[in-house]
């Protein structure tokens, strides 16, 4: 059956949803994990996709998000700013340039950043422009298509809005907000002339079925950067008492986002310091990109620890490069 699947997929065909779902529970987990490692190098070799973000707003956001402890609904600590400084920012840039990385992140906190807090963060993107080499994104709420046009002509490339999960299970997650409204927002990014990164978060309480489609509605929007977060329970949240995923369930998942999109980068997010020390089974179940560095509200690996790890297992890591002094 796997081999069945990983030829059909080769051969420039998509799995049906009845396929994924089959594949998902009847194969051999190993085997499984194998298959989309396998598909992994066949269609990426190994390119491993690397990029970092910088909290550039931290805490007091309107929204309800049960997972997250920057939402001000919840009486969670969490440093808490209105922006981040320009010289904290260059200096997270550089460190992980150095490192390999390719892409550098400004995350806000928010339902959308404000025309004064975006002309703010043109002065910092015009600051990493000269002192690094990255490639840059944006993550900062819901757009309009004038943001989006201005976060263009600022250097970004790429926009990141998670969907979080799939439409049928995102109302148990948040109310402030709907599923729409961030396909709406993926819309007008792309409308821009932005690539898109967009993926979600697992072990809310969905169902293996519901993590299914949100693979699929990904590959409906054209996404081809994936973040996968495994839900990390945060006190005082009201998810703080979900009880992880399994090693297993969490592997399955990687392997048929693999199976599902399977052009995409797989980008293994937060939350991966669940497997502590041994980080290496994401990358080979099918992942081939992971955020690397400071994460927002949880801590991750450090860089020399996430390099090492990456040489170990054969990926191609890009030169260590840095714009000359």
């Amino acid at each position: 059956m796997i081999d069945t699947y990983v030829k059909k997929i080769v051969a420039g065909e998509e799995l049906l949803f009845s396929e994924a779902l089959e594949l998902a529970n009847s194969a051999d987990s190993a085997e499984l994990y194998q298959a989309a490692d396998r598909l992994r190098k066949n269609l990426h070799k190994n390119s491993l996709d690397l990029c970092s973000i910088v909290n550039a707003k931290s805490g007091k956001c309107s929204e309800d998000c049960k997972f997250c402890a920057q939402s001000a609904h919840y009486d969670v600590e969490v440093a808490s700013y209105d922006f981040v400084d320009i010289s904290t920012a260059i200096t997270l840039a550089k460190e992980n340039e150095s490192h390999g990385v390719q892409r550098f992140s400004l995350v806000t906190a928010g339902r959308s950043v404000s025309e004064e807090h975006l002309q703010k963060f043109r002065e910092v993107y015009r600051a990493l422009q000269k002192e690094t080499s990255l490639a840059f994104c944006a993550s900062m709420g819901f757009l309009t298509p004038e943001k989006a046009e201005q976060l263009r002509e600022m250097g970004v490339s790429r926009y990141h809005c998670n969907l979080e999960t799939c439409r049928s299970f995102f109302p148990t997650v948040c109310t402030t907000h709907t599923w729409d409204e961030k396909v709406a927002t993926i819309t007008i990014a792309q409308d821009a002339g932005l690539e898109v990164c967009s993926g979600g978060i697992i072990g809310m309480g969905e169902s293996l079925e519901q993590r299914l489609e949100l693979a699929f509605e990904l590959r409906e929007l054209g996404i081809l950067s994936i973040p996968l977060n495994i839900l990390t329970p945060i006190k005082d949240t009201p998810f703080e008492t979900i009880q992880p995923l399994t090693v297993a369930e969490v592997l399955t998942c990687v392997a048929m986002f693999r199976f599902i999109v399977p052009k995409a980068v797989i980008r293994i997010a937060g939350g991966r310091h669940l497997l502590a020390g041994e980080q290496e089974k994401y990358f080979k179940a099918g992942a081939n990109g992971s955020i690397v560095g400071n994460y927002l509200t949880t801590a991750g690996n450090s860089l020399k620890e996430d390099v090492e790890m990456f040489k170990i297992l054969g990926f191609d890591l890009p030169a260590r490069t840095g714009k000359a002094e």
